[in-house]
């Protein structure tokens, strides 16, 4: 796959200002400014994320209602249910309000639905289920409920008020709750250090679940409750960054302050849930974004795909090893077994799109099969669209109907584009990124069709091609242990705050390459000039062609230690021949 190559003009202007008042190099002061981080004061707190940077929760809009309830039913002893999702975001964002709530005195349990036979959310069916189960006067709804419109006038109907708590698009009209608290509904309120532009969309649900624990601390120690004097809320951060991560929001704004503190807590793996979920994955060392990402996520996220969430709640709320470690244990066999699941399903699923795929024709792809398991065709989303970089939705049968779960690519908003095509789905929801759908078989051609005259309107035919975005151009020469270093205080990195990606222009091989691995499928080689050559390692290039004679190299630049010995190391990311 060829990437298009873009790198960021250089802004020596913006960049001078903030490398003089910050004392930090020119390199790093450019790649704030590429991040949109371009006056001192921002780029501040951008380097220091500080837990007292943080918006009061209250400015959130329906925040001051949620906690008004919720204090109501705290005096009046009434039964609260916490009803979660089966996501990780769903699941920490449970785990999280089931510790605060009950430890400030509320009467509170909680209801995960099955991804199997429950549907999607605050179903009606779910519902019924956890009022069966629970009898319940109020219902506090995260991570879901946004566009549960009928779901929630029927709980009203039982005399069991609704809070939704969520990041997700809102129906309209909204479903009626006591207190919707979703960023993207109602204008925030303006405070004091509040930027004008909404500082609360981009929270996952686990971020806005802290945020309600925050206000409602703050709220019991205006009130003198003994609970509330003496609550800590910053152990929970380990679940607000394990939750956050996973859901792929923009890890900057509120979301670096939150994970970048509550990395530090992970770390500090308190929580004997995650102490025995480390012991499986194999983790050694520091945790960051890419451990949960790649390790501790999948195992959680395992148990709601497979059969049911509770399993991953269970093991965060753990207070013993030995269940933990049972917990753990079927955590990661689950894991195994999905992984087996999806490699079978993303075969098939490529190898059948690759013998119809026109590129001029599919801007959207749309692919299904009866016996494709419906919790694993997002991560098989995931993967076609690495494969042919299109928007992507994956389907699977539940009994009479078709449900799946879509990925897409910069420029295209897949919850905009199911809106467009409402008329041919059952149901829908999600975000610019990803999203859920369920149809009937029969409307899948007629739905295929329209989502890519859709698409064929508003995707320009240069966003089908992945891009490449590098912050600046270098020589060997700048890239000491030092710079090195210092670039790593962006860290964390991922969705919105990506690694710095750099590039060097007409460098030569200063010694042979090599292939690695026991297939060759790595390689190799030393990049630059008159005998200065920096380690390259083009991980997973199989047998794609090594670069030849003069050539540009895309990179992210590393420290490597091996041995006790730190250098510098270069993990390439693309080649081009140079130009001229």
């Amino acid at each position: 796959m060829k990437y298009r190559w873009l790198i960021s003009p250089v802004q020596p202007g913006k960049s001078r200002v903030l490398a003089d008042a910050l004392g930090i190099s020119a390199l790093l002061a450019q790649c704030l400014v590429n991040r949109g981080v371009d006056n001192t004061d921002g780029a501040r707190r951008f380097l220091t994320p500080r837990l007292r940077d943080l918006c009061d929760p209250l400015l959130i809009p329906n925040m001051d209602r949620a906690v008004e309830r919720l204090c109501i039913a705290r005096t009046r002893r009434e039964q609260l249910l916490i009803f979660g999702d089966y996501d990780v975001d769903g699941v920490t964002s449970t785990a999280l309000l089931r510790e605060v709530l009950q430890a400030l005195g509320w009467i509170v349990d909680f209801y995960l639905p099955g991804r199997f036979g429950e549907g999607y959310g605050l179903s009606q069916l779910a519902a019924e289920k956890c009022l069966a189960r629970c009898p319940a006067t109020l219902l506090l709804a995260v991570d879901c409920g946004s566009t549960s419109v009928e779901t929630v006038q029927w709980l009203q109907g039982q005399g069991t008020d609704v809070i939704i708590l969520d990041h997700h698009q809102i129906s309209d009209p909204p479903p009626a709750a006591v207190a919707l608290v979703n960023p993207l509904g109602n204008s925030h309120r303006a405070g004091p250090g509040v930027p004008s532009a909404n500082p609360f969309t981009e929270l996952s649900s686990v971020g806005l679940s802290f945020k309600l624990a925050h206000a409602l601390v703050k709220r019991g120690r205006q009130e003198q409750w003994p609970e509330a004097l003496q609550f800590d809320l910053r152990p929970l951060l380990d679940l607000v960054a394990l939750g956050t991560v996973a859901d792929l929001v923009p890890l900057k704004g509120e979301n670096r302050i939150l994970v970048r503190a509550g990395l530090n807590h992970l770390n500090a793996w308190k929580r004997t849930g995650l102490r025995a979920l480390r012991k499986v994955a194999s983790i050694e060392g520091v945790a960051g974004c890419h451990e949960i990402g790649f390790q501790l996520a999948p195992r959680l996220n395992a148990a709601g795909r497979l059969e049911h969430a509770v399993e991953a709640l269970d093991l965060l709320l753990a207070a013993d090893d030995q269940s933990a470690s049972a917990l753990a244990q079927s955590l990661d066999a689950k894991n195994r077994e999905r992984q087996s699941i999806q490699r079978e399903i993303a075969e098939e699923a490529i190898a059948s799109i690759r013998s119809q795929f026109q590129a001029e024709r599919d801007y959207v792809i749309v692919e299904g099969r009866d016996n494709w398991h419906i919790g694993i065709v997002g991560i098989v989303a995931s993967k076609v669209l690495q494969e042919f970089y299109r928007p992507t939705l994956i389907l699977g049968r539940e009994g009479e109907e078709w449900r799946g779960s879509g990925r897409s690519i910069e420029g295209f908003d897949l919850a905009e584009a199911l809106r467009f095509c409402n008329q041919f789905l059952l149901r829908h929801g999600g975000h610019a990124m990803a999203a859920g759908l369920s149809m009937r078989p029969e409307e899948v051609h007629r739905f295929r069709e329209a989502l890519n005259g859709y698409a064929r309107e508003v995707l320009r035919p240069e966003l089908l091609q992945p891009p490449l975005r590098l912050d600046s151009v270098v020589t060997p020469a700048d890239l000491t242990l030092a710079m090195v270093a210092e670039l790593n205080q962006l860290d964390p990195t991922g969705p919105g705050n990506p690694p710095v990606q750099l590039a060097m222009h007409g460098v030569t091989h200063q010694r042979p390459p090599q292939r690695m691995g026991g297939q060759g499928q790595h390689a190799k080689f030393w990049a630059g000039h008159d005998g200065r050559g920096i380690e390259a390692v083009w991980w997973n290039c199989g047998e794609a062609p090594l670069p030849e004679m003069r050539f540009d190299l895309a990179f992210v630049p590393q420290i490597n230690v091996y041995n006790g010995n730190r250098t510098v190391q270069l993990k390439v990311l693309d080649w081009r021949p140079a130009f001229g």
